[in-house]
């Protein structure tokens, strides 16, 4: 299921939810396996990352720094890739995505996207479509310690 869907045709830039990491065991049941997808003419890449409840909470969050015209950085630590939305860049006249591996691969890819009018609502609904599909189930009560959520 997509979380994230950035394309104009030419250039594309995805997240991929691939469902739950290990579901039943309890420090782990809500984390979820994902795939960052680019594409363009010139190159192609996969990268595997997970996700945590906060995650999307941070995506969220990022939308609306998005909606008011704010850049972005997403996923910024040493354990997935970070990834970058500028919402509006003069030079390309269009939005840019930047994805960067800077844990494994040290690689990087900027894509120049033009998105169409309401690509913040599309990507909203994508976001809640995912908690649909992947409710969080577990709590954390403290540091190390898990139950199920009633």
């Amino acid at each position: 299921m997509e979380l994230i869907s950035l394309s104009d045709g030419d250039n594309s830039f995805q997240v991929h939810v691939l469902g739950r990491r290990s579901p039943g065991l309890l420090h782990l049941h809500d984390r979820l396996d994902a795939e960052v997808l680019v594409t363009s003419s010139f190159v192609t890449g996969r990268l595997a990352m997970s996700l945590i409840p906060s995650d999307l909470e941070d995506w969220s969050r990022a939308l609306d720094s998005l909606a008011a015209g704010q850049e972005i950085c997403w996923k910024d630590n040493d354990h997935s890739p970070e990834i970058r939305i500028q919402p509006h860049d003069e030079d390309h006249g269009s939005a840019v995505v930047r994805v960067e591996d800077l844990g494994a691969s040290s690689a990087s890819v900027s894509l120049p996207i033009k998105l169409d009018d309401g690509w913040i609502d599309q990507q909203r609904r994508l976001l809640e479509l995912v908690r649909h599909q992947w409710p969080s189930e577990v709590l954390e009560i403290s540091a190390g310690a898990y139950q199920w959520r009633r």
